[in-house]
């Protein structure tokens, strides 16, 4: 009788680990709970900064979270840079300034192609500008000409840039808040409808009551400085 090789004794299969149950979706209340915490977060961050400004902020958080552009109106020092550069550092998002002039081209805005030394030799290389970012602040932007404000149509309604010929897209998500001095007009050029037809809200930014105004001294003028 052949010697017959022995057989190794069958390894027992694992059974697969159970997938874990689906998470349970949560209720509208639970989901307007969260919300309503989320906003008293942003306020109470936004308040150590910014004060006052209510009716502004909800107006402004409402654009953002629907995927919408804001234009503020407003005199000069009312904190309108203060307040987009704090909601970008709250949302943790790239913040980028743009501060409009009357000699400001659109590639100012957009961004160029140079002419680099590269191993294959000479390449054009587009050089993004300032526009590449999450949130964007246009900074008095009826200051410069129409020309150079249509240069942020495209990046507002398709969220891309076109240069020679190429298009490049903008970091998601992408907002754009423009501010503009209503009492000024020298030097000024409205608006077309078309760049207005971007932005979802016109939010007009008003002095602050007199309570609020000695507030705003008292914290300017403190030692220490707030952190959000």
């Amino acid at each position: 009788m052949e010697n017959e090789t022995p057989q190794a004794p069958a390894t027992a299969v694992e059974a697969p680990t159970p997938a874990p149950p689906p998470l349970p979706e949560p209720t509208e209340q639970q989901v307007v709970e969260q919300l309503l915490a989320a906003r008293g977060k942003i306020y109470g961050e936004l308040g150590k900064v910014i004060v006052g400004q209510r009716e502004v902020i909800d107006q402004i958080l409402i654009a953002l979270l629907s995927g919408g552009h804001c234009l503020i109106t407003g005199a000069p020092g009312l904190a309108k840079t203060l307040l987009v550069k704090s909601i970008a550092q709250i949302f943790h998002l790239k913040f980028s300034r743009i501060q409009f002039t009357p000699d400001l081209m659109p590639a100012d805005i957009t961004g160029t192609e140079i002419l680099q030394d590269q191993e294959g030799g000479r390449m054009m290389t587009f050089v993004k500008g300032p526009v590449f970012a999450n949130m964007v602040l246009a900074d008095e932007i009826n200051r410069t000409p129409p020309k150079t404000q249509a240069a942020l149509l495209e990046a507002m309604q398709e969220h891309q840039v076109t240069a020679a010929g190429y298009r490049h897209a903008l970091p998601e998500p992408f907002f754009v808040l423009a501010t503009q001095n209503p009492i000024e007009m020298e030097g000024t050029y409205p608006l077309p409808e078309a760049q207005l037809d971007r932005f979802m809200f016109n939010v007009v930014m008003d002095y602050l009551p007199e309570s609020d105004e000695v507030a705003v001294v008292q914290q300017t003028t403190a030692n220490l400085r707030p952190v959000i």
